[in-house]
């Protein structure tokens, strides 16, 4: 009886095997992430446990693929050190309010949103193409809140951006303020925030708190806690 068990545990631990082997790279876990992988729980995982070296590797390819375009900066000490850091000017022909720094992981998790999420999902429900982001920063050496017996932010590390506007091509203007309660835009910032959870750690919008209320926080913590 133990020799029959043990040879079906084989049998399926082989088919297992072979199946993985014939999988698109895209629904295997364990091949590398690649910029063309499709959203989803398997790149989403992927993101989560990329190496720094594989990160950068990626960056420079999505640097060159103009998904993104990014700026060497140099590692800085303090209160708050940052270490590998690149300084992002843009996501391809989406323009931003201003440059902001950015952890790697953060770099590539939103050159990926940006191209994979963003856009198409502003052509879908806005009949425009998205323009430019306008954010409130990404790097603030303070705690959670700005509470003295809080932990770091996410933002003493680079680690996350807060979104607070977007221009679309036909000239409009929606920020997170004013469109999260109009029935016109709603439906479409709902998408976007939701969409990111396949990107970020986590997303938290106006549902979460008052604190939010103004603007997307997107950080790298967590496992996709969107709401």
């Amino acid at each position: 009886m133990k020799g029959k068990s043990l040879l079906i545990i084989m049998l399926i631990a082989g088919a297992a095997a072979v199946g993985y082997r014939w999988l698109p790279s895209y629904y295997n876990p364990f091949t590398p992430l690649t910029l063309d992988d499709p959203p989803g729980k398997i790149t989403q995982f992927k993101l989560r446990r990329l190496t720094p070296e594989a990160c950068e590797q990626l960056l420079v390819q999505a640097n060159r693929r103009a998904l993104i375009r990014t700026q060497a900066v140099a590692d800085s000490d303090g209160a708050c050190p940052l270490r590998n850091v690149v300084r992002v000017r843009s996501f391809g022909p989406v323009a931003l309010s201003g440059s902001f720094l950015a952890s790697c992981p953060l770099a590539l998790s939103s050159a990926l949103f940006v191209s994979q999420q963003a856009r198409p999902l502003t052509r879908a429900y806005m009949g425009s193409e998205l323009a430019q982001i306008e954010h409130l920063g990404s790097f603030a050496c303070r705690n959670i809140y700005h509470r003295p017996d809080a932990r770091l932010s996410e933002h003493a590390t680079a680690d996350a951006l807060d979104i607070s506007a977007f221009r679309l091509t036909s000239g409009r203007r929606v920020t997170i303020l004013n469109g999260w309660t109009s029935a016109g835009t709603q439906p479409w910032l709902g998408a976007l925030l939701a969409a990111s959870c396949g990107y970020y750690g986590n997303g938290l919008g106006p549902n979460y708190n008052a604190a939010h209320a103004n603007h997307f926080h997107l950080g790298m913590r967590g496992f996709g806690l969107c709401r």
